[in-house]
């Protein structure tokens, strides 16, 4: 008896990636999910960067579950033809399966109790030596304390943006306003946006927004061909001002990233005050004004305007610190020109993170973080988990060949600032080349 099932070929699934003829492939069966895409919670620019391909492992690493059966809502009674699954998604998909009965993604620990303690305390200890105490070296501590709150509340909303940290989603999203819009006067929407892009299409420089930085840095001379930003919907223009700031960008880097909090701002209010979709646009505004209100209190609490601009560059370049371990998770690793591909998501994040290696005790300062790679496999896994699954992951990529980079704190800054003092070289030869033809 023959096979009854309905097959399309990989090119002909390639014509269906347009927002209005959406459908994708997972585990070998194809969906339209053209109507769905205006409702997917993770919104709509992961779906489109996988469009009109099997997308399987993305979709494991970022589905509970309970997300299984909705697909069939979605089936079209097509399956992939020639669908195989390469050796290295074969094991990744395993320790998926593993991870999801030994319980991982459930056992979240007492993490959040924690960070909500010590935030709390943090904040007091901000406000009381603000507001109770006249001395200037202690409203400078006080900045720096501040600094160190966003810290953590950021890596508390970048929990909850990824796994249910409360009792229920209710919960989850009053955490995520209260962490992200109200004490850090960055929205959580706006993270989200940016942030499932970056998952998606790790280090694609046209694609992954966290790469797209001109015209203040570039991290591949790729950029110098004015790249046409597929989440943005615009072009990178790298014009003479980008080479003239790029020139410079190993040296202007750490300066930068001390007041690139700035930036964050004015990326938030451009979002919410957008055309575009917003999820919770009003809460989102809410929380964002009720930061505008406390902060600035907060800041003329202080008896002159030399201690308010110290304290306010104080707490911004404390909370740098978190921005740059950002970028060395990713500004050295290996980047790409194009679409995120379906098929080598396991290959893509080990080439496009860096981990940073440190002791357990340093655990709270980088958040979980600083296991980059794990946490861009498993991004739903508990931070408490990643410490644990590092040893696995290590010996994955041992047995199929694949990076796997840790280094310390020190020698990541040194790798990031090699990257771009490599491009910057680059960048000012071309400098000097339109100076000595127009000059």
């Amino acid at each position: 008896m023959g096979d009854s099932k309905k097959y399309i070929t990989a090119e002909e699934l390639k014509k269906h990636n347009k927002i209005d003829d959406l459908w994708i492939s997972v585990q070998g069966k194809i969906y339209n999910v053209t109507d769905w895409i205006k409702q997917h919670p993770g919104g709509d620019i992961p779906i489109l960067n996988l469009a009109g391909q099997e997308a399987t492992d993305a979709f494991i690493a970022f589905h509970p579950g309970t997300a299984w059966k909705h697909l069939d809502n979605f089936f079209t009674g097509y399956y992939l033809q020639d669908y195989e699954v390469s050796e290295v998604s074969k094991d990744y998909r395993k320790l998926c399966v593993d991870f999801a009965k030994a319980g991982l993604f459930e056992k979240k620990g007492h993490g959040v109790m924690y960070s909500f303690c010590f935030i709390g305390f943090l904040l007091c200890l901000t406000f009381y030596g603000v507001l109770f105490s006249n001395s200037f070296l202690i409203h400078m501590l006080s900045g720096g304390l501040l600094g160190l709150t966003w810290m953590q509340i950021s890596y508390l909303g970048h929990d909850s943006g990824h796994y249910l940290i409360m009792t229920n989603k209710g919960f989850n999203k009053m955490v995520q306003i209260m962490s992200g819009n109200c004490l850090t006067g960055i929205s959580i929407a706006w993270w989200k946006w940016t942030h499932n892009a970056h998952h998606v299409a790790c280090n694609s420089l046209d694609y992954d927004p966290d790469l797209q930085h001109l015209p203040v840095f570039a991290v591949s001379s790729s950029l110098f061909k004015s790249l046409n930003s597929t989440f943005y919907g615009r072009e990178l223009t790298f014009d003479s001002l980008a080479k003239f700031f790029v020139s410079y960008q190993h040296f202007t880097f750490y300066p930068i990233i001390c007041v690139s909090r700035v930036n964050l701002f004015v990326q938030t209010l451009l979002l919410l005050f957008s055309k575009r979709k917003v999820p919770d646009r009003f809460l989102n505004i809410l929380g964002i004004m009720v930061f505008w209100t406390w902060f600035p209190l907060l800041v003329f609490a202080l008896p002159n305007w030399t201690e308010r601009v110290l304290f306010v560059l104080t707490s911004f370049a404390v909370t740098g610190i978190q921005h740059v371990q950002f970028c060395l998770n990713h500004f050295a690793a290996d980047v790409y020109v194009g679409q995120p591909k379906g098929n080598d998501w396991f290959e893509k994040q080990t080439a496009g993170t860096i981990d940073i290696d440190c002791s357990p005790q340093m655990d709270w300062f980088f958040g979980g973080l600083q296991f980059q790679l794990e946490h861009h496999l498993f991004p739903r896994l508990p931070r408490c988990q990643l410490r644990k699954i590092s040893p696995i992951v290590q010996e994955l990529c041992k047995k199929h060949n694949l990076s796997y980079r840790s280094l310390s704190f020190f020698e990541a800054n040194r790798w990031t600032i090699r990257t771009l003092k490599t491009a910057a070289m680059q960048a000012r030869g071309l400098l000097w080349e339109a100076v000595n033809t127009h000059g």
